[in-house]
């Protein structure tokens, strides 16, 4: 069952469409990635499914309600983490989860929340107090204290740390296995990589692909291959392919066939008693396939 359904979705500003005939659903449970460059019309999208802006044409739904028109009962059913916030700095991290806590019907304990997001310590502290990445937690939590069946996460971990990351993506997980839907926008591409079961990528207001991580870094078959050449060794002693590209010592190979390519190179090499030193393998990674489809990012 769909929890988000958009169909056809377009917003004009005056003679500027931001978002032109999008499609897609997001299924109960899921996290769905929503990936393009500034400008390409995420946050318009994220803003119209949160029912904060109405749209020109289109037909959207999430927990089976227009947010154009739904009140209390559908706000009480979602949750938002913006890219900023304005909370009281004055409060602390306690106080304000029970003031946001209270215009929800049925919120998560305070307690279980502040623990939940990794603001134990900092429970009694006040916001302004608070390091960037502590009032990234806090933004988390009051986005999860209702008890949202659908999250809708704005660059969450925008300001954290590696370790913070990866705590606030188990969180994510916890959620979801528990029954949340998220929809995610996020400018980290392992992030999305990680987290997210579908990705749909926008380029200028159009939603030009769609499919689980695995299958857009499918679309490009190339692998690369690199190393460094050892000293007094050229390309033609290790029988190179004519792909290779030769900068200095440094050497990079990209190809379709990356097991019979490793073998020659490297069976070549053993033959001669070299190591290949920094030799590496990729595969393309999200972020590879995201830039091909995107281009560069709008200045």
């Amino acid at each position: 069952m769909s929890t988000v359904e958009v169909h056809g979705l377009v917003k004009d500003y005056g003679d500027h469409r931001a978002v032109d005939s999008i499609s897609f659903t997001i299924a109960a449970g899921e996290v769905y990635g929503l990936l393009g460059h500034n400008g390409a019309g995420k946050s318009t999208t994220v803003e119209i499914l949160e029912g904060h802006r109405h749209r020109t044409a289109g037909e959207v739904r999430v927990l089976g309600m227009d947010p154009a028109h739904a009140g209390r009962e559908f706000r009480d059913r979602i949750g938002i983490v913006l890219q900023s916030s304005a909370v009281e700095r004055e409060l602390t991290v306690r106080e304000s989860l029970n003031v946001y806590g209270s215009c929800y019907c049925a919120p998560r304990p305070v307690a279980e929340v502040i623990e939940m997001v990794g603001l134990t310590e900092k429970a009694d502290a006040r916001i302004g107090s608070l390091s960037g990445g502590q009032r990234r937690r806090l933004d988390l939590a009051l986005g999860i204290i209702g008890d949202p069946e659908v999250l809708f996460l704005d660059e969450p971990t925008t300001g954290f740390d590696p370790v913070a990351r990866r705590q606030s993506w188990e969180l994510v997980e916890r959620l979801c296995a528990d029954g949340m839907t998220v929809l995610l926008t996020t400018h980290y591409l392992d992030e999305a990589e990680h987290l997210a079961d579908r990705v749909g990528v926008l380029v200028g207001g159009r939603l030009v692909t769609e499919g689980t991580p695995a299958e857009l870094m499918a679309m490009s078959p190339l692998t690369t291959i690199t190393f460094t050449l050892p000293p007094a060794t050229s390309a033609a002693t290790l029988h190179l392919p004519s792909t290779a590209v030769v900068d200095g010592a440094s050497v990079q190979i990209e190809t379709e066939r990356p097991t019979q390519v490793l073998a020659d190179v490297t069976g070549a090499a053993a033959a001669l008693g070299l190591e290949l030193d920094s030799l590496t393998v990729r595969r393309p990674s999200l972020e590879d396939v995201f830039l091909a489809l995107g281009g560069e990012a709008s200045p």
